[in-house]
């Protein structure tokens, strides 16, 4: 009895959130549906179940930005996750919105991110008959690919979180994939900008790549000329100019299901206005979106590194949809379910960048040894 307890009182709790946040007691549940917690809600089941994944895992050995770098303080896929989800928290809990939500979403947003950071993502998009986004590979992996292709059966709101946190080029603001339905969704969307933009600044001065004094000189004027300071005015501009428009400021003790189910319309409403509730001002996105661009012309451009990733990657994948023998059971059980293709681009996307050099070698190697022997 005291342990069913718990969880109630955690969602009674949620009734003094701002009116749009979403509430775990009135979530659109599962693919299937299961017996609650006792003691957790399901939001936090599902911030639990994405930590114990192996996908998750994964991440501490796949690359950011830089490839294979040399120093132990670069940032890697799993130290950017848990950044993101650092600064989204913060996010959440100063517009009075659902932190464990917001959490579960920040911790699963990149589990389908390939090795060797964007290269990886470029190249199985460019050789993939239909394409490859990590956004959406990361709600496969977490619907179809975990537990053995049980998936890990998220609630609708963290999937659907996952799907829309990306971005284009244009701009943070631009949308490609639409605007997530929930408000913590959206949270995580532009802490995930403020984390990469400026761990990526770090990583690249730490290369010898640029300087501080090379960044643009009006972002850092809006910005700042230090690491923290950055991020505090984004996050500092991020809750001025979200606070009127998400209700942070006001509690939704009596709120109904109904009452709910009315206010969570209205954000799917903007969402699809692409009209997102959670935005910087004007003259902060400015700055934001000038330094990202800098970025993308002399950080984020094709090297010699990325090359060599991108034929790795693709070597990969023709060789295994050639060699379908060679794919782990978990894998190979699937084939004439789905197509040789998906599978070997869920096998290789899924793999570490030491993995993937691995398997390349292991690959290559004999190969050589045959031609000169």
């Amino acid at each position: 009895m005291i342990l069913n307890e718990i969880r109630h009182k955690i969602e009674e709790g949620e009734r003094r959130l701002s009116p749009l946040a979403a509430k775990s007691r009135f979530s659109r549940g599962r693919r299937i549906a299961e017996e609650p917690c006792p003691i957790r809600t399901d939001f936090q089941r599902d911030r639990d179940r994405v930590i114990h994944s192996k996908a998750f895992r994964r991440l501490k050995h796949k690359t950011q930005v830089f490839i294979a770098p040399l120093g132990d303080h670069y940032v890697t896929r799993l130290t950017h996750t848990l950044e993101v989800a650092q600064i989204a928290r913060t996010l959440a809990r100063a517009l009075n919105l659902n932190e464990d939500l917001t959490e579960a979403i920040a911790l699963a947003h990149d589990l389908g991110h390939t090795a060797f950071g964007h290269a990886g993502e470029e190249a199985l998009d460019e050789i993939h008959a239909t394409g490859f986004r990590h956004n959406e590979q990361s709600l496969r992996v977490v619907d179809v690919l975990e537990k053995g292709g049980a998936g890990l059966n998220l609630t609708w709101e963290v999937r659907d979180g996952i799907l829309h946190h990306s971005k284009t080029r244009e701009s943070i603001a631009a949308e490609a994939w639409g605007v997530a339905s929930t408000v913590e969704g959206q949270v995580v969307r532009i802490a995930d900008c403020v984390a990469y933009i400026n761990h990526d600044i770090e990583d690249a001065i730490r290369a010898g790549i640029i300087t501080l004094s090379d960044l643009p000189e009006q972002s850092l004027r809006a910005l700042g000329n230090k690491h923290s300071e950055r991020i505090n005015t984004m996050v500092s501009d991020i809750i001025n100019a979200s606070w009127e428009s998400t209700m942070a400021g006001l509690d939704s003790v009596e709120q109904t299901k109904s009452d709910y189910a009315q206010l969570q319309n209205y954000v799917r409403d903007m969402a699809q206005k692409n009209a997102p509730l959670v935005q910087m001002s004007a003259p902060v996105l400015e700055a934001v979106d000038t330094l990202r661009e800098y970025l993308f012309q002399t950080v984020y451009k094709p090297d010699e590194e990325a090359l060599k990733a991108k034929h790795i990657v693709k070597s990969l994948y023709r060789h295994f949809c050639g060699h379908t023998e060679l794919l782990p059971e978990e894998y190979a059980v699937r084939l004439g379910r789905d197509s040789t293709e998906l599978v070997v681009c869920d096998w290789v996307s899924g793999m570490t960048d030491r993995y993937a050099l691995r398997t390349y070698e292991g690959m290559v190697l004999p190969r050589y040894w045959a031609d000169i022997g």
